[in-house]
């Protein structure tokens, strides 16, 4: 699984990642995350507000910081 976190790298798009990383090790689920800060990159997800979380190239959350709760409920629905 490549977990990506879209944004400039500003204090929230950190906490995403973050909150991200505290969700895989809470759950055992192994994945890639990678930091994307170039703004041609993150607008060719179709996002126009960051941070985002891309799970497999699918955009599933974007212009909020999600908690690590929430993101453990979507990768179980993975």
């Amino acid at each position: 699984m490549i977990i990506k976190i879209l944004g400039s790298g500003c204090k929230n798009c950190t906490a995403l990642k973050e909150n991200t990383e505290k969700a895989l090790k809470e759950t055992g689920i192994e994945a890639e995350v990678i930091k994307v800060q170039d703004m041609k990159d993150i607008v060719s997800y179709g996002v126009m507000q960051t941070p985002a979380l891309v799970i497999d190239e699918k955009v599933v959350s974007f212009g909020k910081v999600l908690k690590s709760n929430e993101i453990i409920k979507i990768l179980e629905k993975r």
